[in-house]
């Protein structure tokens, strides 16, 4: 019996595991969090100032890493630092890897909050121009929702861990699982504000517009989602070359930020492009002003609202989805140029 005892006792009693290879691997997740700081800015101090810590520790935390990991992470040039092909290997990783942490740390954080919270992704021409006058509108009338706005030019090369409730842009259907209700098309006209008319009225003409200050939205650096309108092709549709320009006219200013033009055109420094649903308030309030009549309508484009089709009974996203429709119909009508 005792024997018999003895055996059950074996059978029963819980074997210890075996080390898990890969967590006895890792790496120190706080050395991993510099190194990833660090390759992120190419920079130990931009780094140390990000985690609010000292760069001495920054570069203690790398090199217990480099040590582990038995390679060198950065080549160090005096005082700049760029990665190594190992550096950009294991960043690549590391990153997506924080990314993958945040945001089901978000997830959480949100499910267990008070309020449900949308995220909506667009350019930040359309968050600041657009989306900032309107918001406090939503909240007034939904007080029990919380909005995130992540803002980019690339909508087809975001983020990883990046998957926005809703996007506003001129993609259809950007990525799978996600469904796109067609907005309105692109109505551009030129705006400045009503001093500059007043001290260039020869702007108020096609021809003496085209020898103003002109501040151009350039491609650069921007995502080529869609066709791209600057001075140049504004003017083609009304057959005037801007070519023609000589040294002695006066300047063509070139920026791909738009919310930049549209300050300096704030400060009276030139003539924009305008995105008639970007400046359309701007005009209405008097703040600018249409110089000439001409406009030019872009119909084979248009702007979607693209929303997750997992949500798209979802009682949140339908709020946000109503009101936000309501509004683009309440921004259909165009706008008369100033005739002062």
């Amino acid at each position: 019996m005792l024997i018999a005892v003895m055996e059950l006792d074996k059978k029963t009693m819980v074997k210890p595991l075996e080390p898990d290879k890969i967590l006895v691997k890792m790496p120190s997740l706080r050395a991993v969090r510099s190194f990833v700081a660090a390759a992120k800015y190419l920079s130990f101090t931009r780094a140390a100032e990000a985690l609010c810590v000292t760069q001495a520790a920054i570069s203690r935390q790398i090199r217990e890493l480099e040590a582990q990991l038995g390679v060198e992470l950065f080549k160090r040039t005096g005082r700049a630092v760029e990665l190594t092909e190992a550096g950009n290997i294991f960043y690549d990783a590391a990153y997506l890897s924080f990314v993958n942490i945040a945001q089901a740390a978000e997830r959480i954080q949100r499910t267990s909050s008070v309020k449900p919270a949308l995220t909506i992704c667009c350019s930040t021409a359309f968050s600041a121009l657009w989306l900032s006058r309107r918001l406090p509108d939503f909240f007034a009338g939904n007080p029990d929702i919380d909005i995130n706005v992540v803002t980019t030019g690339h909508f087809l090369q975001m983020e990883p861990g990046v998957h926005p409730d809703l996007f506003i842009n001129k993609i259809s259907d950007p990525r799978e699982g996600y469904h796109s209700i067609p907005l309105f098309h692109d109505l551009i006209y030129p705006v400045c504000t009503p001093a500059f008319l007043r001290d260039n009225p020869a702007i108020s003409s096609l021809e003496g517009l085209s020898d103003a200050v002109l501040l151009n939205l350039s491609p650069y650096g921007r995502a080529q989602v869609a066709e791209h309108v600057d001075w140049n092709v504004w003017f083609s549709f009304f057959n005037i070359n801007l070519e023609k320009r000589t040294a002695a006219d006066k300047h063509l200013f070139n920026a791909n930020d738009y919310n930049m033009l549209i300050q300096m055109v704030l400060n009276h420094q030139g003539v924009s492009l305008g995105w008639h649903h970007l400046v359309a308030p701007l005009v209405e309030e008097g703040v600018l002003v249409r110089p000439v009549r001409q406009e030019v309508v872009f119909r084979e484009k248009r702007h979607f609202l693209t929303y997750l089709e997992s949500k798209a009974d979802n009682e949140i996203l339908c709020r946000f989805r109503d009101w936000f429709l309501g509004y683009m119909n309440d921004d259909s009508i165009s706008i008369s140029p100033n005739e002062d």
